[in-house]
């Protein structure tokens, strides 16, 4: 993997998420949400989007539930919108997961990976806070916020 990126579908046309992939060369996109077959993730519904971008561009597709928070995470934050008691309970939750990990055995083989979600506020998703995780563990890596 020479960089990981990341993109939050939301408030993006169709036609604009997928030019950020292709000129960021990505070749695999991981779904890092809990929810992805809600009809409210219009083009990004879990099974239409694997679907598109492995029959229209030839990037590959895999979604990845241990990369999500938890249930009762999302509640909390969406409830008292205190991001930095988000962030803390989320560092937890990638140590006990071993996120890091699970990221860099699904990009094995890839050179540039996508870490997919919802958010399109970076600042405040979960997949900045992967990204930044596994940078941590792979000096020089590139890491490029697809917007």
């Amino acid at each position: 993997m020479k960089k990981l990126c990341t993109i939050g579908y939301t408030k993006k046309p169709l036609e604009h998420f997928i030019v950020l992939l292709r000129n960021a060369g990505v070749d695999l996109v991981i779904d890092v949400r809990l929810n992805n077959t809600s009809q409210l993730a219009g083009f990004a519904k879990r099974d239409d989007l694997a679907f598109l971008l492995k029959e229209g561009f030839g990037i590959e597709y895999a979604h990845v539930p241990g990369l999500a928070p938890t249930q009762e995470m999302l509640g909390a934050y969406t409830a008292a919108k205190d991001w930095e008691a988000y962030e803390a309970d989320f560092a937890i939750l990638v140590n006990e997961r071993d996120m890091v990990r699970l990221i860099l055995e699904h990009a094995d083989g890839y050179d540039a990976p996508c870490l997919l979600c919802s958010e399109d506020d970076l600042a405040k998703c979960h997949r900045r806070l992967l990204a930044e995780a596994v940078a941590a563990s792979q000096p020089g890596l590139e890491i490029a916020h697809l917007r």
